[in-house]
């Protein structure tokens, strides 16, 4: 089992999922299940990447399927503050475009 961890706090009107370690295959199913959990709790998902320091498919994998679960709700994933290998594979795959957070909420995670 990889060094993962997943927390979640509410704020009025958005959930910030904070990933911290590495995520890979054997940390999918729970982040999925946090990240889904989320979708259905706010509006807007932010998942904070500070501290996340690897990212593999799995990873990239629960972040798809939570994008089109809050697609599916109105509702929108956002990822922050990635660095490093982490903003590469979010590059790489277009991650970083597509579930960009609008620049005024961005500093405020």
């Amino acid at each position: 089992m990889a060094n993962f961890e997943a927390r979640t706090s509410a704020e009025p009107g958005r959930i910030i999922v904070t990933l911290a370690g590495e995520c890979d295959l054997s940390t999918r199913e729970h982040l999925t299940a946090v990240l889904l959990d989320a979708v259905h709790r706010a509006k807007a998902v932010f998942v904070d990447l500070a501290q996340l320091t690897f990212l593999d498919s799995s990873g990239v994998h629960s972040l798809i399927t939570a994008y089109h679960a809050a697609k599916q709700r109105d509702s929108r994933v956002y990822v922050v503050n990635a660095t490093g290998a982490v903003a590469a594979v979010l590059e790489l795959t277009g991650l970083d475009t597509l579930l960009q957070a609008p620049a005024e909420n961005h500093r405020h995670v």
